[in-house]
């Protein structure tokens, strides 16, 4: 991904510093390197958010900022990533994971009809939490490392076009001669 069509994306530390409601964080969250973006701020904040985005947990973007924070990559980038499991993409995602996670411990696949209320997760949730749990581990991390690698390569693919690009204006440039 562009590191131009990144950084419209992502607002700027002066942008982030006007908002008022983050004061009670303190300086911290202004440090400059949860802001920049280079190789390993992106692909570390694509392999954050899409991570915790699999986690079945809740406040999973206050998750992906404290992940970011400790692992020192991009802040909006890991906490926008999150939104991947958002009310369309959840169930189908997470049914994915409990196949997964059923397929990995060995254990059959129970007919789960999904009910958003204490009484079924309270019931249901319990006789599936193993296999729904660890796939969702192995989504994570998989889904986490191929954003890592996909961007990484994207951006060393990018960085090295341009190099050849560049190479090739000088080259031309020479044999030319001055205009």
């Amino acid at each position: 991904m562009p590191k131009e069509a990144l950084q419209k994306i992502v607002p700027s530390l002066a942008t982030i510093r006007k908002i008022k409601g983050l004061s009670f964080l303190g300086n911290w969250i202004y440090a400059s390197n949860l802001w920049h973006i280079n190789r390993y701020s992106a692909a570390m904040a694509f392999f954050v958010g899409l991570f915790v985005a699999f986690m079945p947990i809740p406040g999973q973007t206050i998750a992906a900022a404290v992940l970011a924070v400790l692992l020192r990559c991009n802040l909006p980038l890991s906490v926008g990533l999150v939104f991947v499991t958002n009310p369309i993409t959840i169930a189908p995602l997470f049914f994915m994971a409990y196949k997964i996670g059923a397929l990995i411990i060995d254990v059959p696949l129970q007919h789960v009809d999904f009910e958003l209320s204490v009484f079924w997760l309270s019931n249901s949730l319990a006789a599936i939490w193993k296999p729904f749990l660890v796939g969702c581990l192995i989504c994570g991390l998989f889904c986490g490392c191929v954003g890592y690698f996909v961007i990484s390569l994207l951006w060393r693919w990018r960085v090295a076009r341009l190099w050849k690009e560049r190479k090739r204006k000088r080259e031309a440039r020479i044999f030319n001669g001055p205009d």
